[in-house]
């Protein structure tokens, strides 16, 4: 059984790397009308470590889930040749480019998720640490609070940096400590926070005293809105919790008090706060003249992806025939909109459904777990993917206010790929663990 997991994600490995490389020749046909084998060749040395991961799998984690590896390397390579193709719209594919750039850091976070399975043999090992990881997520969202290291890029303050450059935004890794800490708090103490309460419209709401760790978690969103002026990571940690709360408790009651809570703050900070403020009259009425030219915080960005979607049609323009540098920041914030002007309403389902599979495997993994902590953990994990995934995806389509989140392994940025693949790490580990717990098995 174990052979045949590594051998189908070898298969599958091995279709994600061939995707991968012809994205970046389609590119550049499409966009210069040659072949530049330099890029080709770092992707192949990104692919070698790649399959050096896959390597440690089958001496390590012989019992992995056999798709995460291949999902997360097929929508980090489309990424890397979307960047590719907005440098070259803007006249900068050289050696110092966003692309490349975006190579070295998946190579590191490659890596690091190697380091993960390599080390971290058992995920019970983290429940050890459960208070551990909370200080180091808290910690690690006041680092960029600090004069001397904090940054401020696009109105947030959520980066830190040496001299004028931002290098890396902590809160990316904090979403993985509090993921733990979550994990591990709501495991011991569950059953005061699950059993007890009062019973009112066919809910069973909690005890007043039994509401401060919501009230903290609520508090700290806030405190991330307020402070660090972003407000798609204050959302994301506040679901996180409130998703693991119901799974640890099985309590409607908790969701409806977290919603109405978030709800309630976001809309006195859309009052009290200009850029939150700005947010939702750009969602409201994107194409108003007064919302269109604002200066700072209006609605072009918006706009011009929305057309660039639009003009994408069904199956798109084609990789390299687009026109994706007409909208700002196509390569972070807008890299959806940018793959889908040129792979169309189609490439974008697919880019969708890899996602979906992702975080159906990733639920599977922590549903089937035997200890509650690593069910928890397993959901946590994944639900962070897909909720990142839907407030980047429904900001840019104007589902939601758009937010300043990246798209897990899509967008540039070094430490949102660190992150993304340490869970990828994770989720493997949980997944080999209860394969080979002797009383489930779990088919490929």
């Amino acid at each position: 059984m174990p052979q045949k997991l590594r051998n189908l994600e070898l298969w599958l490995l091995a279709f994600a790397c061939l995707i991968n490389a012809a994205s970046i020749v389609l590119v550049q046909l499409g966009a210069l009308g040659t072949i530049d084998t330099q890029l080709v060749l770092l992707g192949a040395g990104l692919s070698a470590l790649v399959f050096g991961l896959h390597i440690a799998m089958r001496f390590v984690a012989r019992d992995a889930d056999p798709f995460l590896l291949p999902i997360a390397t097929v929508l980090n390579g489309l990424g890397i040749a979307m960047i590719y193709r907005i440098d070259i719209a803007e006249g900068d594919a050289g050696w110092e480019s966003a692309a490349v750039r975006q190579i070295a850091w998946s190579a590191i976070a490659i890596l690091c998720a190697i380091a993960t399975i390599v080390l971290i043999r058992n995920h019970r090992v983290l429940f050890r640490y459960t208070y551990l990881a909370g200080l180091l997520a808290i910690v690690l969202l006041i680092l960029p609070l600090l004069p001397g290291i904090g940054r401020e890029v696009y109105g947030a303050r959520v980066w830190i940096g040496i001299g004028d450059i931002a290098t890396f935004q902590p809160g990316e890794i904090a979403k993985i400590a509090l993921a733990v800490f979550f994990a591990g708090y709501l495991v011991r103490n569950r059953d005061s926070l699950s059993m007890v309460g009062t019973k009112f419209l066919g809910m069973r709401f909690p005890r007043a005293r039994d509401l401060g760790p919501l009230l903290v978690v609520w508090a700290l969103s806030m405190a991330v809105i307020v402070f660090q002026r972003d407000l798609g990571t204050a959302l994301l940690y506040f679901g996180l919790f409130l998703v693991m709360l119901y799974v640890a408790t099985s309590r409607l009651s908790w969701v409806v008090l977290g919603l109405s809570l978030f709800i309630g703050g976001a809309l006195i900070a859309a009052q009290t706060l200009d850029y939150v403020r700005n947010r939702f009259a750009n969602w409201l009425d994107p194409f108003s003249d007064e919302r269109f030219n604002a200066d700072p915080g209006g609605s072009y960005q918006l706009v011009q992806g929305l057309f660039g979607l639009g003009n994408g049609g069904l199956i798109g323009t084609g990789l390299g025939q687009g026109r994706p540098d007409l909208t700002p920041v196509p390569q972070s914030d807008y890299i959806i909109a940018s793959l889908g002007e040129e792979l169309g309403l189609a490439g974008v389902f697919a880019i969708l459904a890899l996602y979906l599979l992702f975080v159906a495997r990733g639920f599977r993994i922590g549903f089937a777990g035997q200890d509650d902590f690593g069910k928890l953990l397993g959901v946590g994990l994944s639900f962070t993917v897909a909720l990142q995934v839907f407030i980047v995806v429904g900001g840019v389509m104007r589902v939601i206010p758009l937010t300043g989140l990246t798209t897990p392994f899509l967008a540039a940025g070094g430490s949102s790929l660190v992150a993304n693949w340490i869970i990828v790490g994770l989720l493997l580990r949980l997944s080999d663990t209860i394969r080979n717990h002797p009383r489930l098995v779990i088919d490929g």
